[in-house]
């Protein structure tokens, strides 16, 4: 069977980029070992906000009393919780066997491995083998959680994000090893829960890649939130004989044992390029990740590589971009290369970080001179109709220009408001822009202008 392009992978990169292939007239095939959809919407981004969804909503049932409210006997339905996870997360993968169908992309089942003159093998669950050929491969396959030598994953005492999302049943104490987005969101949801949670942590900062005005106020909420936080600190040694399991962790002071139910391994993710032919057709790779131009295009021409498995930030609207611009670019659209620079983060845990662009510290160390304002929610009138005080948006201006050079927000909803600085810096907005620009009252996204307004000395709510 011969395709215009085949994408190997159907998570937010392959998916997509099929979508819009298939949108620019070309005839497309996807093949998808698993279930449609991926990583992101079977096992990442969407189960786990159901689950984080269930946590909220079960904090605000136990604090209904500072709403004026009454309710007796709430308790959580563990494996409800979980239940409803996974439904959330099929209805969203028939969501993406609907899109498939309707932009008439064939799905082509089984495990993809290139080969070369542009054809791919296609093994079935059956073991039968099925070759395809295309004009253009694009390579899609994305990442799995990364094992640490001394922390081997066993899937029942030591686990990755796939385990920790449809656990038999709800631990009574667990150590997460990592405090990126996955860890910490897993801390909240289980510590809303009830469980024991405790986070090790190599780096001096919690959440270490976020600007470190966000971090010392993220750990002070996990502090208050009874999850004991241990920074400077790694394991070095898990022993899983007994019941449970007992960490070995190295710290300042010396090394200590931890004693838990289970262990969450959350220190990163390792991309899937075994076994899928690279070597045999002469794909350069370095470090775990496969080279790409500013297109997507490899070494070798018709074959291309998106999301997780080039460098890069791992995170799903990424790959959904890298795959829209690389199709267009073989479509010969005028297309532009991303802009890694303006890529947002977001971690959705309880209160929420979300934060685009250099963080002060980058930006002080490229010689910018700057112009930072900062305004707490704490003052913020929707914050506090909401009981939703906590936390604060940072904006970051090069003095000179007024340029938005960063936004860091820490709160209730942030995810959803830090669209407002990616779109200000695509635009190259300037400051004095976004303070003319008028922001709904009362909201939260205000904030973002009283932020702006901080940092220019006009600041009226503080």
């Amino acid at each position: 069977m011969k395709y215009d392009i085949i994408i190997i992978g159907s998570g937010p990169g392959g998916y997509v980029t099929a979508i819009r292939a298939s949108q620019l007239g070309f005839k497309v095939a996807v093949i998808e070992k698993e279930n449609l959809g991926g990583i992101c919407l079977n096992w990442g981004c969407i189960p786990t906000k159901a689950l984080l969804k269930s946590a909220q909503v079960y904090e605000y049932l136990k604090h209904v009393d500072a709403y004026g409210l009454k309710a007796e006997n709430i308790d959580k339905d563990f494996s409800a919780i979980v239940k409803r996870s996974r439904n959330v997360a099929e209805g969203m993968s028939k969501g993406v066997q609907f899109l498939m169908k309707k932009n008439k992309i064939d799905v082509l089942n089984g495990f993809g491995k290139i080969k070369a003159g542009k054809k791919v093998d296609v093994t079935d669950s059956d073991n039968k083998v099925t070759e395809y050929s295309a004009d253009h491969i694009i390579i899609a396959t994305g990442a799995r959680s990364r094992e640490l030598p001394f922390l081997p994953i066993d899937g029942k005492k030591v686990i990755g994000y796939r385990e920790a999302m449809t656990l038999p049943k709800q631990p009574e104490s667990i150590i997460i090893v990592g405090s990126g987005a996955i860890g910490v969101e897993f801390a909240y949801f289980y510590n809303s829960m009830g469980t024991k949670v405790t986070i090790v942590e190599f780096l001096p900062n919690v959440v270490p890649l976020e600007d470190e005005e966000v971090s010392k106020q993220f750990e002070r909420s996990l502090k208050r939130s009874k999850i004991k936080v241990m920074t400077n600190s790694s394991v070095t040694k898990v022993d899983t004989s007994g019941n449970g399991v007992k960490a070995t962790v190295n710290t300042k002071k010396g090394e200590i044992t931890l004693e838990a139910d289970i262990i969450l391994s959350a220190v990163g993710i390792k991309s899937n390029i075994e076994n899928i032919g690279l070597e045999d057709v002469g794909i350069v790779t370095d470090k775990d990740k496969i080279l790409v131009n500013d297109f997507y295009q490899t070494n070798l021409p018709g074959y291309y590589a998106i999301g997780d498995i080039v460098p890069g930030p791992a995170l799903a609207h990424v790959a959904s971009a890298e795959g829209i611009t690389c199709v267009e670019k073989i479509a010969g659209l005028n297309t532009e290369p991303i802009d890694y620079g303006n890529i947002p983060g977001c971690t959705y845990a309880s209160p929420e970080i979300a934060s685009v662009g250099l963080t002060e510290t980058q930006a002080k160390e490229k010689g910018y001179e700057l112009k930072v304002g900062k305004f707490p929610f704490s003052a913020s009138g929707k914050a506090s109709a909401a009981g939703a005080t906590e936390g604060f948006v940072k904006v970051i201006f090069d003095a000179k220009y007024g340029e938005w050079l960063g936004c860091h927000m820490i709160g209730a909803g942030v995810t959803d408001m830090i669209a407002e600085a990616v779109l200000g810096r695509k635009l190259e907005t300037t400051g004095h822009e976004v303070l003319k620009a008028i922001h709904p009252h009362p909201t939260m996204s205000e904030a973002v202008m009283e932020a702006v307004a901080d940092a220019y000395d006009e600041v009226i709510h503080l």
